[in-house]
């Protein structure tokens, strides 16, 4: 394991081995109230570890986990009655500018929440209310395995996930019981978070007010008390200076922004596989990146890791020139070199350096994360819960790489309820590092209201989360009020019935 790994996985170690001695000291201080010490008594436990997850059905998972406390209703009579959505507007990108939040109702009157991944469509997740129509909400596996052949890389996860947090969260509900207590337990009570560097530091180097960034910086570090950032020292920080760059002039649509729908731009450079552009980076734009991130991280300083994505798309030997041109910093980590399923590549360029690699944002389901924490591809996992498959599916998949000593960070862009659903399953498996927080949340006011807590702690605190010991399920209900203040103008109903899909017209079978 490369020593900047290493370094962060000690720092979360002694984290957590100071909040479980805080934890006992609260135990056996006193005056802390009863009810307070039985609960801790019975939650400072470590999650179930692969095996033990991989071998034992969740109805039983469940059963074990929360036989002690009070349910909300009776959960063996639970049926799914409806499915319904609404779509918000969080960001100005490609991606994080719709977000979907699905409601599933029950014949009891609880109902769970769960989110399309940032950029997703609702018809994701609505296609798949036909197939859940009637069953129980907490039989989780199940119902994932029915209609996980629905979803794929990228957004078209999106529906299969969102559906299956949601399920988490009437699961918690019906036993009164947070959703990590479902999952075997948690190693922590707070999650770490990174977020981005402030946006004035992610311009050109001559466009930059160092100043103004140095402020910035020192508000998101000291102020925010985000201890782990992440930049983006990509090819549009030096592309405009001549010399820097060979074959950008002749690549179509380089210098344009992801469209929406940039699946139809199918020849552009956003959807050209990195080998294929014939784009390189000469001496003289090494030399440029590197002054680029030297301002970085001369601002940020060294006792916090440092990470960078979206270097630019160019083959496997531009890469590795980029990434011996970075060492010198001691980044945490280099993200997304290549596309996720380029194994071999990856496992080149992860090899030929010594800054970790990281990939996964985009993948489906835990088989290609076994691929490359089997092949050791890359150094650090990162799955987006959007995408890989929902909560327990992100808990197998970071068990899985912990057996493979591979370490996971978790990407995240959406609402609250998809950063519940990431805390809870991050508080219940063992080698999760940090959640992703990007700018368009932190320096947003409004992001943290369009949810109100159920229990009594806030969504985040000076840069780590809060993971809920005092409500069931995710731990959120929806702030209207101010959910309505930001409806997608594309779509501004606001949970609608939705007959129209109640209706199964295929056969899914996928063998005969």
């Amino acid at each position: 394991m490369k020593n900047s790994i290493q370094q962060i996985a000690k720092q979360n170690k002694e984290l957590e081995k100071a909040e479980a001695l805080t934890a006992h000291a609260e135990i056996e201080n006193p005056l802390t109230k009863p009810d307070r010490r039985n609960f801790l008594k019975k939650t400072v436990l470590g999650g179930i570890t692969l095996t033990g997850l991989m071998s034992m059905p969740v109805e039983e998972v469940i059963a074990k986990t929360t036989s002690r406390v009070t349910r909300l209703g009776s959960p063996s009579d639970l049926k799914i009655t409806d499915m319904r959505y609404t779509t918000i507007s969080n960001g100005t990108g490609a991606t994080n500018a719709r977000n979907v939040i699905i409601r599933i109702d029950t014949n009891q009157g609880i109902y769970g929440l769960g989110e399309v991944r940032d950029g997703g469509d609702a018809r994701f997740a609505l296609f798949l209310k036909s197939r859940i129509l009637g069953l129980n909400p907490c039989n989780v596996e199940m119902i994932f395995k029915i209609i996980k052949q629905f979803g794929g890389h990228g957004r078209m996860g999106g529906g299969v996930c969102g559906v299956e947090m949601a399920l988490w969260d009437l699961a918690g509900k019906a036993f009164n019981a947070p959703v990590w207590a479902l999952l075997g337990g948690r190693y922590r009570e707070k999650i770490r978070l990174y977020s981005y560097i402030p946006n004035s530091g992610g311009v050109p180097l001559a466009e930059m007010d160092l100043n103004k960034f140095k402020a910035d910086v020192k508000h998101r570090m000291e102020d925010q008390g985000f201890t782990w950032l992440k930049c983006h020292p990509g090819i549009e920080k030096y592309k405009n200076i001549p010399g820097t760059t060979v074959n950008t002039k002749f690549t179509p649509n380089f210098n344009d922004r992801v469209p929406p729908s940039s699946s139809q731009y199918y020849l552009s450079y956003q959807n050209t596989r990195h080998a294929f552009t014939s784009i390189q980076v000469t001496n003289k734009g090494l030399d440029e990146l590197v002054k680029y991130v030297d301002t970085i991280r001369s601002v940020v300083g060294y006792d916090v890791p440092l990470s960078a994505d979206h270097m630019g798309h160019f083959d496997v030997n531009s890469c590795i020139r980029v990434g011996h041109a970075l060492e010198r910093f001691n980044l945490a980590s280099l993200e997304d070199f290549l596309p996720w399923n380029d194994t071999d590549h990856l496992k080149m360029i992860t090899d030929a350096i010594n800054t970790p690699t990281m990939t996964g944002e985009d993948i489906y389901l835990k088989e290609e994360f076994r691929k490359l924490c089997d092949t050791h591809a890359v150094d650090i996992i990162q799955p987006d819960m959007g995408s890989s498959g929902g909560i327990l599916e992100t808990k197998k998949i970071g068990d899985y790489a912990e057996e493979k000593e591979t370490p996971m960070v978790m990407h995240f862009a959406g609402t609250p309820i998809c950063f519940m659903a990431n805390v809870h399953s991050a508080a219940a498996t063992q080698n999760a590092l940090a959640l992703e927080v990007p700018n368009q949340i932190v320096d947003n006011p409004w992001w943290p209201s369009l949810v109100k807590m159920v229990g009594k702690q806030p969504l985040y605190t000076k840069g780590f989360a809060n993971v809920p010991d005092d409500a069931p399920g995710l731990g959120v209900e929806l702030n209207e009020e101010e959910m309505k203040k930001h409806l997608h103008k594309e779509d501004e109903s606001y949970f609608v019935p939705t007959p129209q899909w109640n209706e199964v017209r295929s056969y899914d079978r996928l063998w005969s």
